[in-house]
């Protein structure tokens, strides 16, 4: 019995050993036509990673023939399915700027933005895929204004707007955070006109208002009374905008202060 296992076993790995030298010779081999019906064949069956294999290979070699469109697409789609998103996203783009007016075009465009969001990383990271996938939606949902994707697309969105919103008042607190007040001023102050809907919003004028007051203290004697009219002129606007806040006192505090010293520049 347990001679008859080891002979399967022999008998399986020597079959797949063939099966494999099999298609190396192929992919070797300039039979192209042979390339492509084992990178179709194997892409139906979901061996994408050998689809990939073969597809890469027929790339160069299809550019300008009958068969390229199909090559391409599914040569990205192989990628996607294996989860290489960066060299999918790719891929998909190129089919765009070569088969503009390919049946698969509309399709090609989103999957392009969609290797880029799935990519997006993490808010305290770099987020220059993220505004990448958010440029990209954006001109798909310019270009197909109707498409069936667009609730899908609308969530993306705010999930990549939330993203580079957070990262952008983080950068900002970092400025407070090592004392950089005129950077955390200028940042805080962007991101207020950029997120005016944000739940930060509270937080960032606060802090903005806190770091205009730091940076009017350690000013130069020519610019504290500039400054220091800034600080009452935003408290002003904060307490217009937003009642019962939470920092009211700390902020009247700082406010108090700055009358007192633009009083000494007065007399």
């Amino acid at each position: 019995m347990k001679r008859c296992s080891l002979y399967t076993v022999i008998l399986l790995a020597i079959s797949l050993l063939a099966g494999c030298n099999k298609y190396e010779k192929v992919l070797k081999g300039n039979d192209f036509d042979a390339k492509y019906k084992i990178a179709m064949d194997s892409y139906n069956k979901g061996d994408y990673d050998r689809a990939v294999q073969f597809f890469e290979n027929l790339t160069m070699y299809y550019r300008g023939r009958d068969n390229a469109e199909n090559v391409v697409w599914y040569y990205a789609q192989s990628l996607l399915k294996t989860k290489d998103y960066s060299s999918a996203g790719y891929q998909f783009k190129s089919f765009v700027k070569m088969f503009p007016y390919s049946a698969h075009a509309e399709e090609a465009l989103f999957r392009s933005a969609y290797c880029k969001y799935v990519e997006s990383p993490s808010y305290s990271l770099d987020q220059t895929l993220t505004k990448e996938a958010v440029s990209d939606f954006e001109l798909y949902l310019e270009r197909y204004p109707q498409s069936t994707h667009t609730p899908e697309i609308n969530g993306y969105l705010d999930e990549m707007r939330g993203k580079l919103m957070k990262k952008e008042y983080e950068i900002a607190r970092g400025y407070y955070k090592i004392e950089a007040y005129h950077a955390a001023y200028v940042s805080f102050g962007n991101f207020i006109n950029n997120y005016p809907e944000s739940a930060l919003k509270e937080d960032a004028m606060f802090y903005m208002i806190k770091a205009g007051y730091e940076l009017a203290v350690n000013s130069q004697e020519a610019k504290v009374e500039e400054r220091a009219r800034q600080v009452v002129s935003d408290f002003e606007r904060f307490s217009a905008l937003i009642s019962n806040a939470k920092y009211n006192a700390e902020l009247q505090d700082i406010y108090n202060k700055s009358r007192n010293i633009l009083a000494k520049y007065q007399k």
